[in-house]
């Protein structure tokens, strides 16, 4: 076996590491509202989220896979190196943040990882897609937005017609509305971001000739890369689940289920227009929307500010940790 070859298989290999840290790292977004609100208890919330991330393949066309592999990079700069810079740039910064217990972005930090390693690559050529990447751009914002719009109008509506009806019968169907909203919600996570990680294998797959002329996501890609998805969800990023859970704003049954409500709409409508938006955005983006009730905001605005943060030195932070491994993969070919 040559080493090129060896080196493919590595990237492969790195590649699912990704898909399980993705898994690992936004457990937190399919399973905190559950935790939070008791619907479940947690480890029983984790199987249950890592079952639909793991089935999701069966429900979505691959549009962000295909957005991944031919819509954000010039084709003619993508090689084996460029993709090992971009998915270490990725898993670093997703494993600094899981640390710190900050619910970022692994879509934007493979975004940003993806950018950093091409513009390194390339030179400083025309190497980025912008009519791929501007959609993308614009989801970082309208993504959150739209999760916190129709969370917010949900928990208006329901406390409106609720009013006369007694609270524990509320409870007792908000809590099976949770079951099903947090089905949805995995789905949608691991039909979005599972994609993620099959676009870049089947790039890899495609730029080494495995593919012959045209691009496509085999279907042992497409079906491991939820199945390492979910089992990623399955060990659950226990840190992240606490933030996005309990340190946002006090969740109710009503309420989780309108903030489920929301962010599965918006992964859902994403990922059949085919655009890679973060999963984690969306649900904290929500779970925010929720925080709005008559008395005015009830959220925890110090720790949307951490988060803040975290969102907006997602891709420079990757791009730059990706930059510099391309950077140091030229330097020791070159030497």
């Amino acid at each position: 076996m040559n080493s090129a070859l060896v080196f493919i298989y590595l990237i492969v290999a790195i590649a699912f590491l990704f898909d399980f840290v993705n898994g690992f790292h936004d457990a937190a977004n399919s399973v905190a509202i559950m935790i939070a609100t008791k619907a479940l208890k947690p480890t029983t919330a984790v199987v249950w989220a890592a079952f639909f991330n793991g089935i999701a393949f069966l429900f979505f066309h691959l549009n962000v896979a295909n957005t991944i592999g031919t819509g954000l990079i010039a084709p003619h700069i993508i090689t084996p190196y460029v993709l090992f810079a971009s998915l270490l740039g990725a898993i670093i910064w997703n494993l600094i943040t899981w640390y710190f217990g900050l619910p970022s972005s692994s879509s934007h930090s493979l975004i940003g990882g993806l950018v950093g390693a091409a513009l390194i690559a390339g030179g400083g050529d025309a190497v980025l897609n912008w009519h791929g990447l501007l959609p993308v751009l614009f989801a970082i914002v309208l993504s959150p937005v739209l999760g916190l719009v129709i969370s917010a109008f949900l928990i208006r509506i329901l406390n409106k017609i609720t009013g006369y009806i007694a609270q524990e019968r509320i409870n007792r169907w908000a809590k099976r509305a949770q079951f099903i909203m947090g089905a949805l919600l995995s789905l949608g996570h691991g039909g979005n971001d599972a994609q993620k990680t099959m676009g870049i294998i089947a790039l890899l797959l495609f730029s080494t000739g495995f593919l012959g002329q045209h691009f496509y996501v085999p279907v042992w890609v497409m079906i491991s890369c939820n199945l390492v998805m979910g089992l990623g969800t399955l060990f659950g990023g226990w840190r992240i689940i606490h933030t996005m859970g309990e340190k946002i704003t006090k969740l109710t049954l009503v309420s989780g289920s309108c903030a489920a409500s929301g962010a599965a709409f918006t992964l859902f409508a994403a990922t059949n227009l085919g655009i890679p938006i973060s999963t984690t955005h969306t649900v904290t983006g929500s779970i925010i929307g929720v925080g709005f009730n008559k008395k005015g905001w009830t959220t925890h605005w110090p720790t949307v500010r951490n988060i803040l943060w975290a969102w907006l030195l997602t891709l420079p932070a990757a791009a730059l940790i990706a930059s510099f491994v391309m950077w140091a993969e030229l330097f020791l070919k070159m030497h």
